[in-house]
């Protein structure tokens, strides 16, 4: 069998790097050649390299497409892409929304795989639970798509062109991805490491108790990928796929930091239960963007770790 080519896009930042080390370490009839690019955080490029050795690295600017040129002449059109790479703080996005259209909106790594001659290369997209309106529980992947911020507009916008522009497709409706830090620490605040962090110092910190995600654990997005290419490579059919992809339990605030005070052992009197409306973030925020992940576990046969054990799982690593 082929070897077959991967190319990570935004493969410095938390989801890429547990994707591409994932990659690394397949070890079957035919691992992977992998590639991946990285924009602003180039601080993190040698701790990734010296841990996958054997992959490619490239700087590309996804909103010009500098950059897609290199790959084509040193690495080759791609067999699978999966683009990770995101504009993703609601606040940043809100102050710059053009910044966000061209960012998340993939024109130029399409545009870029639209200039081969060959079309069948697969394309596995992150988008957010941010795409729903927020104003019920349990949302499917056929409910109407009606984000409350410019962040969810843009990953609407995204979702529509790549369905619009190319044929062979996994979108992924993504809830907070949480975990274990990645081997080149990421700047940004992890979620359970910053409510552990917090609670650690035994002062009291609000929560909001009215605002409601289905957190998902890493590991199990890199499972959904992996299993995603699997079946694209084994089957060899086109995919036009969308999925909510988020674990099986629907938490608050609150309950998230209930969860990390009960595995750490700290008193849940350090909680303080507050409204979202009580503090303004400069930006809408969904209230209740749970998600029903039926069609996931149906489609890939996967059933993704509980809220609590990944909890313990990433505390475990830390």
């Amino acid at each position: 069998m082929e070897t077959k080519r991967v190319l990570v896009v935004g493969g410095t930042g938390y989801l890429g790097q547990h994707l591409l080390l994932s990659l690394s370490q397949i070890k079957d009839n035919a691992p992977y050649d992998l590639a991946f690019t990285y924009h602003s955080n180039s601080n993190l490029l040698q701790p990734l390299l010296d841990a996958i050795p054997h992959s490619l690295a490239f700087h590309v600017d996804l909103v010009t497409g500098d950059g897609f040129q290199s790959i084509a002449s040193k690495f080759g059109l791609p067999h699978v892409v999966v683009n990770c790479a995101a504009l993703s703080v609601p606040r940043v996005c809100e102050k710059d929304p053009d910044a966000a259209m061209s960012i998340n909106v993939p024109n130029s790594l399409v545009n870029w795989l639209s200039s081969f001659e060959e079309r069948d290369t697969l394309l596995i997209h992150l988008s957010t639970d941010q795409v729903y309106e927020g104003v019920k529980s349990f949302y499917k992947e056929e409910d109407e798509a009606v984000p409350v911020n410019v962040y969810g507009k843009s990953k609407v916008a995204a979702e529509q062109f790549i369905s619009k522009s190319w044929p062979n497709f996994a979108i992924l409706r993504s809830s907070i991805i949480f975990g274990p830090q990645t081997i080149s620490p990421v700047p940004k605040s992890l979620p359970i490491q910053w409510i552990d962090g917090v609670l650690s110092k035994k002062e009291q910190v609000e929560f909001f108790h009215d605002e409601f995600r289905c957190p998902v654990y890493v590991k199990d997005v890199v499972t959904i990928i992996l299993s995603l290419i699997n079946k694209w490579i084994i089957e060899g059919k086109q995919m036009k796929l969308l999925l909510n992809v988020g674990g099986p339990d629907r938490v608050s605030r609150v309950q998230m930091a209930e969860t990390v005070a009960h595995v750490r052992g700290y008193s849940t009197s350090l909680i303080k239960q507050v409204s979202a409306s009580s503090v303004y973030r400069g930006v809408s925020s969904p209230a209740d963007i749970s998600m029903d992940i039926s069609k996931l576990i149906q489609t890939l046969n996967i059933s993704p770790t509980s809220f609590r054990d990944g909890v313990i799982l990433t505390l475990e690593s830390a």
